[in-house]
């Protein structure tokens, strides 16, 4: 049994004080697990737009000082009570969305949404107890998406840890914990396009080029990638991205551009930028009859669209997905185990790599557009 079960652990981590300020690293307390929780050490991580998003304080009543982090891989150190599925040693992915096995949702065969463990961004405690379980100095730093992997060690509920196979390369699965999961799921799990139809992507960032990925492996004829930056299209070219639309070179609705191009419309689109102006051309240009569009990208909160009732009256179908409609526990090792087949390529979503000490670079690089993923190691 490790010396530290029981005990609270000392270790390094990227704080966030406050909104927009360079993170700080830090000596912090990690508490033991308790009832249905989990504490693991942090092997490697990633950084992710969503990050980003809530260290500015855009997306949120603002909650610092703070421990992001969210795509990560790890290993079990200890368990609380109740846990069972999990023991020390287990290799895991943590998610920001979970799987109680319980609710309504979780025993639905068509629904990943728990009930109990669906995202929540401005919680930053423990369902437990309400409080949280790291600490400087007897003053509590707060959690993050129930995650917090900018951690060497973090406390997370065992519902919110999907158990992958040790053999795999935790700094590359690191990265199915969120955004390529969510792209790939909504174009496999969602739109589902069948073998030789064409495919049409908004937005080709991450989740988009991801999505591109799904297309490729379902054997798509077409995969048409829509996005305003020109730079990205290179790029997408690795992802199976066949052509490429961008809007301000037309005079005319991008989906008029694509009707043109395709005949009549796409078979399948996915819409993965969260404008709304895009979110109408995704579902605009599918195929009547059989045109499926899915919404991936996340308005702003006052957002609405408007599209005639006459598309869906000539059989075009409009779908939102949540995380893929991956189930984090059920399905996320089967996709650890897509990539350990090589049918599903990650490596080319890692664009840098950095330590822990160096975790402002990997801020640096996204916010400048020059990253997909950036690697963060725990070692370094």
């Amino acid at each position: 049994m490790s010396s530290t079960v029981g005990k609270v652990i000392r270790c390094k981590a990227a704080v966030a004080w406050e909104a927009g300020k360079p993170l700080v690293i830090e000596e912090v307390e990690v508490a033991p697990p308790q009832a249905m929780e989990v504490r693991v050490k942090i092997v490697v991580t990633a950084l992710c737009h969503t990050d980003v998003y809530f260290w500015e304080a855009k997306g949120q009543t603002p909650v610092f000082p703070r421990i992001f982090g969210h795509e990560a891989a790890g290993i079990v150190e200890s368990v609380g009570e109740g846990v069972t599925e999990l023991k020390p040693g287990d290799h895991v992915l943590p998610v920001f969305t979970g799987e109680c096995k319980e609710c309504r949702h979780c025993k639905s065969e068509e629904s990943n949404m728990c009930d109990l463990l669906r995202i929540n961004t401005d919680r930053g405690v423990m369902l437990n107890d309400g409080k949280s379980r790291f600490s400087i100095n007897g003053k509590p730093i707060y959690h993050f998406v129930g995650t917090s992997t900018f951690s060497e060690y973090s406390v997370i509920h065992v519902g919110c840890l999907a158990k992958i196979n040790p053999a795999a390369p935790m700094d590359k699965v690191c990265i199915l914990s969120c955004g390529v999961s969510t792209g790939l799921g909504a174009t496999l799990n969602v739109a589902k396009p069948p073998k030789g139809s064409t495919v049409a992507i908004f937005g080709l960032g991450a989740v988009g080029l991801s999505a591109a990925e799904g297309a490729r492996i379902a054997g798509a004829s077409r995969i048409i990638g829509i996005d305003l930056n020109p730079k990205r299209f290179d790029e997408a070219k690795k992802f199976g991205v066949t052509e490429f639309v961008n809007p301000k070179d037309h005079h005319k609705p991008v989906q008029e551009v694509l009707a043109e191009m395709t005949d009549g419309g796409v078979d399948r689109s996915i819409e993965c930028t969260g404008s709304v102006n895009a979110m109408i051309s995704a579902f605009e240009c599918v195929h009547d009859g059989w045109g499926v569009a899915v919404l991936v990208g996340v308005p702003n909160k006052d957002d609405a669209f408007k599209t005639h009732p006459m598309n869906f009256l000539n059989e075009k179908t409009l779908k939102g997905t949540f995380f893929g409609n991956y189930k984090p526990r059920t399905d996320l090792p089967n996709v650890v185990e897509m990539y350990m087949r090589k049918e599903l390529e990650l490596e080319k979503f890692i664009t840098h790599e950095v330590c822990l000490s160096e975790i402002n670079k990997a801020f640096d690089y996204m916010l400048k557009g020059e990253s997909l993923r950036c690697i963060i190691r725990m070692d370094g």
